[in-house]
C-alpha cells in the first residue's frame, strides 16, 4: 500500500497548530490561485477583443481572396472559375476590381480614394456592406446615362457630399496620359446614389462602383484585380487556401483573412501571450514560497524522515512523498483559481459588468472563454507548482536516518 500521498496531505494540512510553514502554504496556494484566475479573465478578455475585431473585418473582408502573383490585374479565367466552383466549402466568389482614384467635387474640393468595383448581388452575399447603408440606397447601376457610387460617411463629411450630387472620378493611368499626350484627363462622371458606414478599423474607406464602370475607369477591358470568396466556415480557410494554391499554381497569390490583416492579428496575439508571461510572475512568485514552505517543512521533519528511511522507505518514495506536497498544493490552487477565472469570465460575458467608454464601438469588454487557453494556464502553473517541489524532494531524500534521530 502506498502511503506517500496520506503523509503529504498530514504534513500539509495538519490542524494540531498554525505555524510558519501553514502560512507559507497558505500564501502559496493563494498567489497560484489569484494567478490562475487573473490569466483566465485576461486571457479571455483578448480574445473577446480579437473576435470583436475580427467580426469587424469580416463583415467586409472575403474568407480568401486570389490576385495574380506577378501583376495587379489579370484576365477572367473561366477556367480558374470552373475550378473554385468544383471546391465544396466555397459559397460565393466575387470578382472585382481595386485602385485608387482621384474624386473631385468641383474645382477645389477634392480626395484620393480607393475605388472597389464591384458585382452588387454577389457583394452582398460575401459582406453585410448592404445593411450598413446609412442613407439613400445601395444602388450602383447606370441611371440617366450616368452610373451610381456608394461612399463611405466618412467621406462624405470630408467632402461635404450629399446624396444626389455628381462627382468625378480620374484614375492614375489617365492622369499620366493627360500629362505625357498633352491633352485634357478623361474624366469619369458618377451620381452619389447613397452612404453607409463600416467601423475601419484598418485600412482606409471604400467607394463602391460596378465592377464594369470600374473596368472604364481604370480603362482595362476584361481584367479583375481578383476574386473575393465567402466560405462554408472561414476556419477552413487554411485547408482551402493550400488545395487552391496547389491547383492553380505560383501564377497566382492566395491570402486568408488572416493574411489579409496579418500584421493587426500578429500584434493582437503577441499582446495577448506577452500578457501571459508577465501575469505568470504572480504564479512564480506563489511557487517560490512552495520552495520555501515545503524545505522548512524538510527540517522540522527530519526525525520522521529518518524514522520512515528506518522503517523501509527508500529515498525515492522519500521524494515522492514532498512531490506530492507541490503538486497538491498546486491542484488546490488551480482548481480554485480556474473556477473563481472562469466564473468572474463568464459573468462578465454575460452581463457585461464592467463597461468601457461610450466612445467606443462595444459598451463592456467583451469575453471569449477558450478551453484550450484555460487548459494551457492550468497546466502552467500545476507545472510550476510540481518543479519547486523538486528541490525539497531531493533535500529531504539526503537525510541520514542515524543523524536525523541522534540530533532530533
Amino acid at each position: 500500500m502506498d502511503t506517500t500521498g496520506f503523509i503529504a496531505r498530514r504534513y500539509l494540512f495538519s490542524r494540531k497548530h498554525i505555524s510558519l510553514i501553514s502560512t507559507l502554504t497558505f500564501i502559496s496556494i493563494t498567489g497560484i490561485t489569484i494567478g490562475t484566475a487573473l490569466l483566465i479573465v485576461v486571457l479571455s478578455v483578448f480574445n473577446g477583443f480579437f473576435s470583436v475585431i475580427k467580426g469587424f473585418l469580416l463583415s467586409y473582408d472575403p474568407d480568401i481572396r486570389i490576385e495574380s502573383s506577378g501583376s495587379p490585374t489579370f484576365s477572367q479565367n473561366e477556367e480558374v472559375m470552373a475550378r473554385l466552383r468544383e471546391v465544396p466549402e466555397i459559397r460565393v466568389i466575387s470578382p472585382f476590381i481595386e485602385d485608387k482614384a482621384l474624386m473631385a467635387i468641383g474645382e477645389d474640393n477634392s480626395a484620393v480614394v480607393d475605388v472597389k468595383g464591384i458585382e452588387k448581388d454577389l457583394f452582398f452575399q460575401l459582406s453585410d456592406v448592404e445593411k450598413t447603408v446609412t442613407d439613400g440606397v445601395f444602388a450602383l447601376g447606370v441611371q440617366n446615362r450616368v452610373p451610381g457610387v456608394m461612399v463611405h460617411d466618412a467621406l462624405m463629411d470630408q467632402l461635404e457630399l450629399e446624396v444626389d450630387d455628381e462627382v468625378a472620378l480620374l484614375s492614375a493611368a489617365a492622369m499620366k496620359n493627360a500629362l505625357t499626350q498633352i491633352s485634357s484627363p478623361r474624366v469619369t462622371t458618377f451620381d452619389v446614389r447613397g452612404s453607409y458606414f463600416i467601423q475601419q478599423v484598418a485600412g482606409s474607406p471604400k467607394v463602391f462602383v460596378e465592377l464594369k464602370a470600374a473596368q472604364r475607369l481604370f480603362r482595362l477591358r476584361n481584367e479583375i484585380s481578383g476574386y473575393d470568396i465567402k466560405l462554408t466556415d472561414n476556419q477552413l480557410a487554411n485547408t482551402v487556401k493550400d488545395r487552391l494554391q496547389a491547383e492553380l499554381g505560383s501564377d497566382y497569390k492566395i491570402s486568408t483573412w488572416y493574411d489579409l490583416q496579418k500584421p493587426l492579428y500578429d500584434v493582437m496575439y503577441l499582446e495577448k501571450w506577452a500578457s501571459y508571461v508577465i501575469l505568470m510572475i504572480i504564479v512564480i512568485v506563489a511557487v517560490l514560497n512552495i520552495i520555501g514552505s515545503l524545505t522548512m517543512i524538510v527540517i522540522q521533519k527530519q526525525r520522521d524522515i529518518g524514522i520512515l528511511i528506518s522503517m523501509g522507505y527508500t529515498r525515492k518514495r522519500i521524494r515522492s512523498i514532498f512531490r506530492k506536497q507541490g503538486l497538491y498544493i498546486g491542484l488546490i490552487g488551480c482548481f480554485i483559481g480556474g473556477a473563481l477565472g472562469l466564473f468572474l469570465a463568464w459573468a462578465q460575458q454575460t452581463y457585461g459588468l464592467v463597461k468601457l467608454s461610450n466612445a467606443f464601438v462595444i459598451d463592456s469588454y467583451p469575453v471569449d472563454i477558450q478551453m484550450l487557453d484555460v487548459i494551457v494556464i492550468l497546466a502552467g502553473s500545476l507545472i510550476l507548482s510540481i518543479l519547486a517541489s523538486w528541490y525539497p524532494a531531493y533535500r529531504a531524500s539526503l537525510v541520514n536516518p542515524a543523524d536525523a534521530v541522534r540530533y532530533e
